[in-house]
């Protein structure tokens, strides 16, 4: 069977091109070439292969302030829809706000709190011009069913030292290496649509279990510890900064997070962005891709005024920021992960329909523009 409320299926899709809510507009994507110059202050290091991994892959930087402005001819109003305005991933898009970095590329710029259910269609109508989330199963089978969506930049991956991740309630004699995986209830805020099927197929792979063999618990974000604490879920997927409540417990263990070094969410485009106007795309990744390298571009949170205003942008206590490590905040987007995604999806069983290859899904030219790399 499959989980309600995980996914948007094609059938959903379907009715909403039906009721006239469909997702095309007019064809395909604009795909005619742009010119790429070099780029001051971004060199060799803005830009990285995209299939390497692992924890020693450093995310790719620019100078602090580069790229410089360049401001549009007119000004462009532009809504971004994101899941959550508290999460320390959408941090830049809050800081490139209050630190007047849209301005200064001529965008007056938008933040609208909705679930990546809702804002789908949306973006694909052009409704909403970009979409702050993650290609999650809902995402696919949007693309699927013919919505003009692109990945377009990424958003983080967790420090190496970073244990936001799976966590399970260990029985009597087990061990983080040893604990059993079959048949327990795990609790997370999405489900099995959620980009986290890909980490935690993986983990629970090492634990000779899979997805099938467990049942899974949709909770909100305030009860997920509350459930795994009291029993009434055997493991859950716990985010920063909430695993600290269990760290160093010895009847919970962590199992492993998602990948260092390979970022699973970021900037959604669709048709306003990618075809009718992609100038205010580039424009929008150059703000976000300035305030990485200004504020976020290695342990931003050994600097107690920023800390301040990273608590004030985000609405939280300083010392809850400072009890996780900082985030890699990184706009780049590694080769393959959307493949993985897919195989988690299916694994899964909340995707429809053949799997798709990764140019219908992902498309890195305009950060490449912003930084100045030429293919």
């Amino acid at each position: 069977m499959r989980p309600l409320g995980t996914a948007l299926t094609l059938t959903a899709l379907a009715a909403l091109a039906l009721t006239g809510c469909s997702a095309q507009r007019g064809g395909a994507l604009n795909t005619e070439p742009r010119d790429i110059e070099p780029v001051a202050g971004c060199g060799k290091k803005a830009w990285s292969d995209p299939a390497k991994l692992g924890r020693d892959r450093a995310p790719a930087r620019c100078d602090k302030g580069a790229p410089a402005p360049e401001k549009l001819k007119k000004k462009r109003k532009l809504t971004i829809a994101t899941g959550t305005l508290s999460a320390e991933y959408v941090a830049p898009l809050q800081i490139a706000l209050e630190k007047g970095e849209f301005a200064k590329e001529g965008l007056d710029v938008d933040l609208k709190v909705l679930p990546t259910p809702e804002a789908l269609p949306l973006l694909a109508k052009g409704e909403v011009d970009a979409l702050w989330a993650a290609p999650e199963a809902a995402v696919i089978n949007g693309i699927n069913s013919g919505f003009d969506i692109r990945w377009v930049a990424g958003n983080f991956s967790p420090a190496p030292s970073s244990k936001s991740g799976l966590w399970v309630k260990l029985h009597k004699g087990e061990s983080a290496k040893s604990a059993k995986l079959e048949d327990r209830k795990v609790g997370t805020m999405i489900g099995k649509g959620s980009v986290i099927s890909y980490p935690l197929d993986k983990v629970i792979a090492q634990h000779g279990t899979t997805m099938d063999a467990m049942s899974f618990q949709q909770l909100g974000s305030a009860d997920v510890l509350t459930a795994l604490t009291s029993g009434g879920v055997d493991a859950a997927w716990l985010l920063d900064p909430v695993w600290r409540k269990v760290d160093g417990n010895g009847r919970y263990a962590f199992l492993g997070g998602q990948p260092v070094g390979e970022p699973l969410g970021g900037a959604l485009f669709g048709p306003n962005l990618l075809s009718d106007d992609v100038d205010a795309g580039v424009a929008l990744l150059r703000a976000y891709i300035r305030t990485i390298n200004t504020y976020f571009a290695g342990d931003y949170k050994k600097d107690p005024a920023f800390v301040r205003d990273l608590a004030k942008a985000l609405k939280q206590d300083p010392k809850v920021i400072t009890s996780v490590p900082s985030l890699r905040m990184d706009w780049e987007i590694r080769k393959g992960t959307t493949d993985r995604l897919q195989k988690a999806y299916s694994d899964a069983g909340v995707t429809e329909g053949d799997r798709l290859p990764e140019e219908r899904l992902v498309d890195r030219k305009l950060y490449a523009e912003v930084v100045g790399h030429k293919p």
